[in-house]
């Protein structure tokens, strides 16, 4: 079945030059640690120009010195994506730096509030709410107008969380926002798909990041949730790379509203 459309999606590469991210920029929110910078390095490896955007400038100037001795082009803008000014601010002075934006990849969130369900307050569900959700949305609204003006397509990689599709016991609110992310992705993906727009999930597992290091190191963690992924070890955030490339690059221009998982395995055993 074939279907008319105002806006086509950009062609597709064929082999390697899908992957060649040369020109393109990318805004990696919460890319200035863990994941975020895992995807950061693989980006600016493919050639992008990546804009870090962290709420705490000492660890963005870390993180663009570490991409910048990679050979990339990397610059830090400070930003609380749960504060619409903030991303406003941050998003003008992206594009007064690079003069346009191709990608953007919502990674910046918060852990979840630990604890029985019915102990928990609206203060536990608005603090990580308004990163893990509002963020998001803030931050998709500001690519979204910016990608529309230019006219020419683009990307959005939303970070999500396998709390987002299981059960999180004692995380329940984590794994809402998680859930919510999901669902914004989805409706940007049949929403903006016809201006050239595509917008995917990637998912990660257990992942071992600074905000993990208390799972990381029990060992009653490790026999109980690691001992399932087939791998039977954490992940890292290198294991995000590829991924963040392939979804920027013009190879994935039909990949739109699916749900990337990685988690070696855990899922699936």
């Amino acid at each position: 079945m074939t279907q008319e459309s105002s806006a086509a999606p950009a062609t597709g590469a064929s082999g390697g030059a899908g992957l060649d991210l040369t020109g393109k920029v990318v805004v990696v929110t919460g890319g200035n640690r863990g994941i975020g910078l895992g995807m950061a390095e693989g980006l600016v490896q493919a050639g992008a120009s990546v804009a870090v955007w962290g709420r705490n400038e000492e660890v963005n100037r870390a993180a663009v010195e570490q991409l910048r001795g990679l050979g990339g082009t990397a610059e830090g803008f400070a930003a609380d994506v749960s504060r619409e000014e903030d991303v406003q601010a941050a998003m003008a002075a992206t594009l007064e730096r690079f003069g346009r934006l191709d990608t953007l990849i919502a990674n910046a969130g918060v852990s979840g509030a630990y604890g029985p369900f019915h102990e928990l307050t609206l203060d536990d569900w608005r603090r990580v709410s308004a990163v893990n959700i509002e963020g998001v949305v803030l931050s998709c609204q500001a690519a979204v107008r910016v990608l529309m003006e230019q006219g020419e397509g683009g990307s959005l990689i939303l970070v999500s969380s396998l709390a987002g599709i299981e059960a999180p016991t004692y995380n329940t609110l984590y794994g809402a926002t998680k859930a919510g992310v999901l669902s914004i992705m989805r409706g940007l993906a049949t929403e903006y798909a016809r201006h050239g727009i595509r917008t995917n999930a990637i998912l990660p597992g257990w992942i071992e990041t600074e905000m993990t290091q208390k799972s990381v190191s029990s060992q009653k963690f490790t026999d109980k949730v690691i001992s399932r992924v087939p791998f039977r070890t954490w992940g890292t955030p290198d294991d995000f790379g590829a991924a963040a490339v392939f979804l920027t690059g013009d190879g994935s221009s039909f990949v739109n509203g699916q749900q990337l998982v990685i988690d070696g395995g855990y899922t699936v055993f």
